[in-house]
């Protein structure tokens, strides 16, 4: 079966998160928040621990989770412990089923900032792709030496997310380099003109051409 995007109550991917836990027992949201933060869910969520609760709360209210009981230990306040109810099983797995199977057409920041780049100046494109790529490459190494330290706890199937996240910032790294070795290398087509418009300030004549042939209206 072919599974469509669909329109949801709730589009955070947080709570797509407490959802998944609760289908494996019922938990209290301070005990939810220590769960995504073992399993180092952040590489992968944004997870603000302050607004979980207002998270639970919209699940609450759209029928997904149920409070299942109160829970004190020791000395503490009592703790609400929350539970997903049937509609919130459905609407896990048709969420989930539908962000594995349909590709979203997303706007990466990184994508609107390269098809305006010619507005920059050659060289300092070309040594702000150099920066970009030193700190991608950081960022590599220390997600690397995350995924080490909590393959020690938790077995592969948990850290799928944080492979696919080191393995697209890797493939960055090595376009932006690629791109860099062209316009060294000056076999970048268009950089000739991109040069000329760097230093003139005006539109090369090719460009000029290639803008009224594509032009519709002319």
């Amino acid at each position: 079966m072919t599974v469509t995007a669909k329109r949801r109550k709730l589009s955070n991917p947080l709570a797509l998160a407490v959802m998944a836990l609760l289908s494996e027992r019922p938990m209290h949201p301070y005990e939810i928040a220590q769960v995504l933060r073992r399993r180092g869910k952040e590489h992968s969520i944004k997870i603000n621990y302050g607004s979980l609760y207002t998270v639970v709360q919209n699940l609450e209210k759209h029928g997904f989770v149920e409070v299942a009981g109160t829970q004190r230990q020791g000395l503490r306040p009592e703790r609400t412990v929350y539970g997903l109810t049937e509609d919130g099983r459905r609407e896990l797995h048709e969420w989930l089923a539908e962000l594995v199977s349909v590709p979203a057409r997303e706007y990466p920041a990184f994508s609107a900032a390269l098809s305006l780049i010619l507005v920059l100046p050659i060289d300092e494109a070309d040594r702000l792709l150099r920066q970009r790529a030193e700190t991608l490459e950081a960022r590599a190494e220390a997600l690397d030496g995350s995924i080490d330290a909590l393959e020690k706890d938790l077995p592969r199937v948990f850290l799928l997310e944080t492979e696919y996240e080191l393995h697209m910032i890797r493939a960055e790294m090595e376009w932006v380099r690629s791109l860099r070795a062209e316009l060294a290398a000056g076999s970048l087509t268009g950089a000739a003109a991109w040069r000329t418009l760097s230093r003139t300030g005006e539109m090369p004549a090719e460009w000029v051409e290639i803008e009224e042939r594509t032009n519709p209206e002319k």
